[in-house]
């Protein structure tokens, strides 16, 4: 496949992405697709489901690695930095990687009471995420070559280090501010401390990314965004309140990266 060819399917991604009756469908999946589960269940009871299966889901079952996917993404960062381009293509499959991993170890639980369970809206979004990734680690389109940017830009940074650190006690749900957890929590191997990492490293480089990455990964990160915001504030706030704040990372920089896929772009 040739150069134009992959010019003229990215093209092609681009609109179709940003065609109203593709976001109203994506966000519909992410939102109403009921989950999947082994055992009958209510239909009434679905909300009771869906957070049953993302709070027994397979993730746990992988803490003994949860420090090598905490240190793969600091030694990819400072790959970036130093390489640029030249670790581009990894970075991108790492990604793509990851997204599956979320969707795969978040996604399913497999438990007494419900027997298999997924929960499908966040499966298919992260899938599709994960597939962006893929789709950019084969047509190369971010640009890692260091340029002059406003120090307003960098606003992202703080916020995607507060999602990646996840200064959290698990057992109370209080915070706890151990630096020890920036190489040995779980938020290496979870989409919601992870997003906002890899979107603020996009949008640091925005325009010269893949815009329907930017997009498709965006997307995800707003829907589920707005379900945590819902349970941790709104639903749960005396014992969820800062879960609910170390998640605001995920929907504030998603929602600037949406909003980014969409902008003109001046020189």
């Amino acid at each position: 496949m040739g150069k134009e060819d992959l010019e003229r399917i990215q093209g092609k991604l681009e609109s179709i992405t940003r065609k109203w009756w593709f976001l109203i469908i994506f966000i519909l999946i992410g939102t109403i697709t009921p989950p999947i589960v082994t055992k009958g269940y209510d239909p009434s009871e679905i909300g009771k489901i869906i957070m049953y299966i993302l709070t027994n889901s397979l993730i746990e079952f992988f803490s003994p690695l949860y420090p090598v996917f905490k240190i793969i993404p600091i030694v990819l960062v400072f790959a970036l930095i130093l390489f640029k381009d030249k670790v581009s293509r990894i970075f991108s499959i790492y990604c793509g990687i990851s997204y599956l991993l979320f969707a795969f170890l978040q996604g399913i639980a497999i438990t007494d009471k419900y027997g298999l369970g997924i929960v499908t809206g966040n499966f298919i979004i992260m899938i599709f995420a994960a597939l962006s990734w893929f789709w950019e680690a084969f047509v190369n389109k971010n640009d890692f070559t260091p340029r002059k940017l406003s120090i307003l830009r960098y606003w992202v940074v703080p916020l995607a280090f507060l999602a990646f650190w996840y200064p959290i006690d698990l057992r109370s749900m209080e915070p706890d501010f151990n630096l020890i957890y920036l190489f040995t929590n779980v938020a290496g191997l979870a989409f919601c401390t992870m997003t906002p990492v890899y979107l603020g490293i996009l949008t640091l480089y925005y325009p010269k990314v893949n815009i329907v990455t930017l997009r498709l990964t965006s997307l995800p990160g707003m829907i589920i965004g707005f379900w945590n915001i819902v349970v941790n504030f709104f639903i749960r706030p005396d014992i969820l309140w800062w879960n609910g704040v170390l998640h605001l990372p995920l929907v504030i920089i998603s929602i600037y990266a949406f909003i980014l896929s969409f902008r003109k772009y001046v020189a």
